[in-house]
């Protein structure tokens, strides 16, 4: 069998591409000049150097770039911010604040890191039971922008 078969009758094979649902390892990202309106949601790492109006939720890693802006609850096993977030931030595992960022909202975490020049606007929950009161939940609305692939 070939790919460019001239006998008729014969067809290529299909190829079968399995898919697993770990998405673990993928990047996905949000570039500069890019809007995103509503929730996103990933089990891999995020990378926003744009602008996310609504929550990110599930997120392994989250990173928001220098430019980067986020209007809307995070909730990641670590988040690194560089940009502008206005909502709770919520990490199960370390936030790091670098020096360019403006947290404008609570912050609830095991592990922080707030580098010099860093703005916080809001209260600092600290330790293992640190969690926001409402809990994050995922999201099955048709509204939602879910970033897995």
């Amino acid at each position: 069998m070939s790919i460019f078969a001239k006998q008729s009758g014969e067809r290529p094979m299909p190829r079968v591409i399995e898919s697993s649902n770990n998405y673990e390892g993928t990047v996905s990202v949000i570039g500069a000049g890019l809007k995103i309106t509503g929730d996103v949601e990933s089990s891999g790492v995020i990378k926003v150097e744009g602008t996310v109006e609504g929550n990110i939720r599930g997120a392994k890693q989250l990173f928001l770039g220098k430019g980067g802006t986020i209007r809307g609850d995070l909730h990641a096993n670590e988040i690194v911010l560089a940009g502008t977030v206005v909502g709770t931030v919520s990490a199960t595992d370390r936030v790091e604040i670098q020096g360019s960022s403006a947290v404008h909202g609570d912050i609830y975490t095991k592990s922080i890191v707030v580098l010099e020049g860093a703005v916080i606007n809001g209260t600092v929950r600290m330790g293992d039971g640190a969690q926001p009161a409402f809990a994050p939940e995922r999201s099955n609305s048709q509204e939602a922008i879910a970033y897995s692939a």
